[in-house]
């Protein structure tokens, strides 16, 4: 099978060629998992974390990608609900103990055995991979390949991150970035939130457009000052700079929560501007989002297919996926990124 795979940890800004297109065996699975032929493979922001370290492989080489959508074409003797033929998704978690206080209380996302797709096994750059049957999900016939990769990871934290904040109709929420999971979550808003006002900040005035055209009502940069001060704000930018900002805009006793697997090192030192008066005063609180569940997934694709949620997406051969990393990495961002594969 071809697959695109990452030989080692570099810098984007020095490598724009990180991943390599290579032949492999076609794996076999084990008696538990299910053979996925690849249609289509998501890319990203987290593939750039893998890939300059933030979040390191748990082994060299690997094949990433964790927003996965193919059909199931084998299957080994334990494998009792999923079809030859069936459609599925694959997401971020790859696997977990299921044995520990937080598996058995459907908080799987925090078992320390969890497992990344992508990042500690071989994830959907590739034309075939396989994975445990209970980690694969059936996917509504109302999307196509491409519109329903981005929902099995941006779409799913992104929902997830909105669980977190806590939100009530008529309050104010703010989106910090505006890429594949930030645009997803506009369109939960607009449906299950009708009467909240929506705050995007992007340093892109062509991300602010196309968040006033999903129907934003106020858009801006992260260093601005809002008319009027935000419930909760959802960031989901690589940097700590608009961590800042967001916190400014909170009202007493909002929440910030922040939907990222890493920062980046290279701004860090905004942090030292963090006052405590200014930043965190009034009960203000940050959340982090780690990860997701099973039932995230599985919830999030039957509202995605209720609202209808239809991603922006733009597409690229597998052997293109080196571009669209790099465009990632430059914020060459409209929606989001997908890789057609089979």
């Amino acid at each position: 099978m071809r697959a695109m795979i990452l030989n080692l940890i570099t810098d984007l800004n020095f490598n724009s060629n990180p991943l390599v297109l290579v032949n492999l065996p076609e794996p076999s699975p084990e008696d538990h998992e299910v053979l996925i032929k690849v249609h289509v493979c998501g890319v990203c922001h987290t593939e750039l974390d893998e890939i300059e370290g933030r979040t390191v492989p748990s082994r060299l080489p690997i094949i990433l990608g964790h927003q996965v959508v193919g059909e199931v074409v084998g299957k080994g003797k334990n494998v009792t609900k999923l079809k030859i033929g069936e459609r599925v998704g694959i997401a971020w978690i790859y696997s977990s103990c299921g044995n520990c206080t937080y598996c058995l209380s459907g908080q799987e996302n925090l078992c320390a055995g969890f497992k990344a797709t992508g990042r500690d096994a071989n994830g959907g750059y590739a034309e075939y991979m396989t994975v445990a049957e209970a980690y694969a999900y059936p996917v509504p016939q109302f999307f196509t390949d491409s519109q329903a990769a981005p929902l099995l990871c941006a779409g799913a934290v992104g929902y997830r991150s909105l669980k977190l904040a806590n939100l009530k109709n008529g309050q104010n929420i703010g989106l910090t970035g505006f890429g594949a999971s930030a645009h997803i979550v506009l369109q939960i808003l607009k449906y299950s939130y009708p009467d909240s006002k929506i705050f995007v900040f992007a340093r892109s005035e062509n991300e602010r457009a196309f968040a006033r055209e999903l129907g934003a009502f106020w858009t801006g940069d992260s260093s601005d000052i809002v008319p009027e001060l935000i419930d909760c704000i959802i960031d989901t930018t690589p940097a700590w700079k608009p961590v800042l900002g967001a916190l400014k805009n909170l009202k007493p006793g909002g929440r910030l929560v922040i939907n990222a697997i890493r920062k980046e090192e290279t701004d860090k030192d905004y942090l030292m501007n963090l006052d405590y008066t200014e930043h965190l005063w009034m009960e203000r609180e940050i959340k982090s989002v780690a990860n997701v569940t099973r039932n995230d997934v599985k919830e999030f694709l039957e509202l995605a297919a209720k609202i209808p949620i239809i991603p922006e997406i733009q597409e690229y051969k597998l052997e293109e996926a080196n571009i669209a990393l790099t465009e990632l990495k430059k914020q060459k961002i409209r929606g989001a990124k997908v890789l057609v594969i089979n």
